[in-house]
């Protein structure tokens, strides 16, 4: 494998930061961008590595490769549209680690050719595909990594649901790249549990006032999760305060019970929280706990489309648990830690666990199903300085 490659293998969800000055569907977005300093902030915010617009059409040339080069020690990914063996070599020499290679622009044999060209010189390709037919060709041309993008390339319009569709069916061998459309963590997160292993993000950071902050806040863990949610104006006020995740408690033993998922910005996934049985909700996510003695057993599992996406790691139902940071400490792959956090806790908690996403409920509320904005605000800030 390649640097480029090697870098997006790696545990977690992986950021390819972009650099371009300007877009064919949004004009200019940043058009004094220096490569150089963006690429230095990206490396420092825990990008895995950069991506460099070289087309004209984006305000971009080969320069930018090597002034980004002499600002990082990351993996560079060169885009544009490319056809010819002598592109690449350019682009190589310009100090790129690996170049964006589009399927609508380029028929099998083609592909084949530039994809062995680009291995023969020491680069990797990112295989883009922006349909099935096209993942499946990205598939059986053995594509080692491959880009999911969302955005149509006639109409410039995104659709994120086609998008998260086409990364489920990749095959899981390969590294997928998540591409366009997102713009907050709770989107990131949901191409990683959908199975990307690494988005790429441009325009968002493009249009941010400090790119390398809004880099780092796409990409830092753990997610925050306000649950029994009752009342739209709570969750406008978990939004408000930076939360990720809404949870909506379904279950009828709990006098937290939400009417039903309730509306969420873009900025949240909604959580449709069941005991026993999942019911037919449209939320993004379930939370699912088997029923023990009439009330929801110790830990759960999060699940995305019927498939488990991670563990839920909490305390038995109205009972102390002194075991409860261990065992989620000790727990394999993405946590969510529940159970008993608070504002006054959780910062202690995550730095124990360092657990995917935190969940807390009761502790936020002024009474049962009303949430106490104040104590939410305290929650999330808390959450937000540990990581």
């Amino acid at each position: 494998m390649g640097r480029f490659r090697d870098a997006l293998s790696a545990p977690g969800l992986a950021a390819i930061a972009e650099v371009k000055r300007r877009s064919p569907s949004a004009g200019d977005l940043r058009p004094e961008a220096d490569p150089a300093r963006l690429a230095a902030g990206f490396e420092r915010a825990g990008a895995a590595a950069v991506s460099v617009l070289v087309d004209a059409r984006f305000g971009g040339s080969p320069a930018d490769l090597a002034a980004a080069r002499s600002g990082s020690s990351l993996p560079l990914l060169a885009k544009g549209f490319f056809s010819t063996t002598d592109e690449l070599a350019e682009l190589r020499r310009a100090g790129a680690d690996a170049v964006l290679l589009l399927l609508r622009d380029l028929d099998d044999a083609a592909a084949r050719s530039l994809i062995e060209h680009a291995a023969s010189i020491g680069l990797d390709t990112l295989v883009e595909a922006h349909d099935a037919e096209e993942l499946d060709r990205a598939v059986r041309l053995e594509a080692p990594v491959i880009g999911i993008n969302a955005r149509n390339l006639d109409t410039f319009e995104i659709d994120r649901r086609a998008q998260l569709a086409l990364v489920e069916r990749a095959p899981r061998d390969r590294v997928v790249v998540a591409e366009s459309g997102i713009a907050s963590r709770a989107q990131g997160a949901e191409a990683e549990l959908a199975g990307a292993g690494a988005i790429l993000v441009g325009s968002a950071l493009m249009r941010a006032h400090d790119p390398a902050s809004k880099l780092e806040e796409l990409v830092s863990r753990p997610l925050v999760k306000v649950c029994g949610l009752t009342r739209e104006e709570d969750v406008a006020a978990a939004a408000e305060a930076g939360a990720d995740l809404a949870g909506f408690v379904l279950a009828r033993e709990t006098p937290r019970r939400a009417p039903g998922v309730l509306p969420v910005p873009e900025t949240m996934l909604s959580v449709a929280v069941h005991v026993g049985e999942v019911g037919d909700d449209e939320a993004d996510l379930v939370q699912l706990y088997e029923r023990q003695n009439g009330h929801r057993a110790r830990d759960g599992v999060l699940l995305r489309d019927g498939r488990e996406v991670a563990r839920v790691v909490d305390r038995p139902w109205q009972e102390p648990d002194p075991t409860h940071l261990e065992r989620a400490r000790a727990t394999d792959g993405r946590v969510v830690l529940a159970g008993g956090l608070s504002p006054e806790n959780v910062e202690e908690a995550i730095v124990a666990v360092r657990p995917w996403a935190v969940d807390a409920s009761s502790s936020l509320e002024s009474a049962p199903g009303i949430k106490d904005h104040a104590r939410v605000r305290a929650y999330v800030e808390a959450a937000r300085c540990s990581s």
